[in-house]
């Protein structure tokens, strides 16, 4: 049952808005007014990297303060650190590699997992193991051209959201290669931002993406 609804919320915020949060450096102080600008945007997936500051006590913070969002970490490496974030609260784990224990132990948990890929032998390892979706790193070595070589022989139904480097001017080409979503790091979220300016780029991505989207 709680797989079932994981997935359905996990569609749910892939409907509303694909782009994932990456709050690489937050402290647990900044969590509150933070999270709160991105999902004023509409941003319902949000990702404290473990190697920022007290990462466990800003994501048990993100996901009290919003249970309507689906929160987790990322740079997750081991099973251990699965369960870590998954006693923390967080639903969402994303790596920058693909390792079968980590897939499964968050799949075991009834979470998301998202490994990082480069490679259609790592895509197709990932999926086995029960990846939610895919997230293409370093995006900027996986041009639109590569995103949609991998769409061509991936299944229809599998998500590939690039991360690295993107920006509101080069989401439409990857978009229009096959990507399903974003991560978004540094040009959303660097440490010390204040909210404000996280809201205003938090919109600018939100409306980035909306004006890729093809009737």
């Amino acid at each position: 049952m709680m797989d079932a609804m994981l997935a359905q919320a996990g569609r749910e915020a892939l409907a509303r808005l694909p782009l994932v949060a990456i709050l690489r450096g937050i402290t647990p102080p900044e969590a509150g007014a933070v999270g709160d600008a991105l999902v004023d945007a509409g941003w319902r997936l949000l990702e404290v990297p473990l190697n920022s500051p007290d990462p466990l006590q800003s994501i048990a913070a993100l996901a009290r303060r919003h249970p309507n969002a689906i929160v987790g970490a990322g740079t997750v490496r081991t099973p251990d650190e699965v369960r870590a974030v998954h006693a923390a609260g967080g639903r969402l784990v994303v790596s920058p590699h693909v390792d079968a224990r980590v897939v499964q132990a968050a799949t075991q948990l009834g979470m998301a997992a998202v490994p990082g890929v480069m490679t259609p032998t790592e895509a197709f390892a990932a999926l086995d193991a029960g990846a939610s979706a895919l997230k293409l790193f370093p995006a900027e070595m996986i041009p639109p051209g590569a995103v949609k070589a991998l769409r061509a022989v991936l299944p229809a139904d599998a998500v590939l959201m690039p991360v690295g480097g993107i920006a509101p001017g080069t989401m439409a080409a990857y978009r229009d290669a096959g990507a399903g979503g974003f991560g978004i790091g540094s040009a959303l979220y660097k440490p010390g931002m204040d909210a404000q300016a996280v809201a205003a780029a938090a919109q600018a991505f939100a409306a980035a993406w909306s004006g890729t989207i093809r009737a």
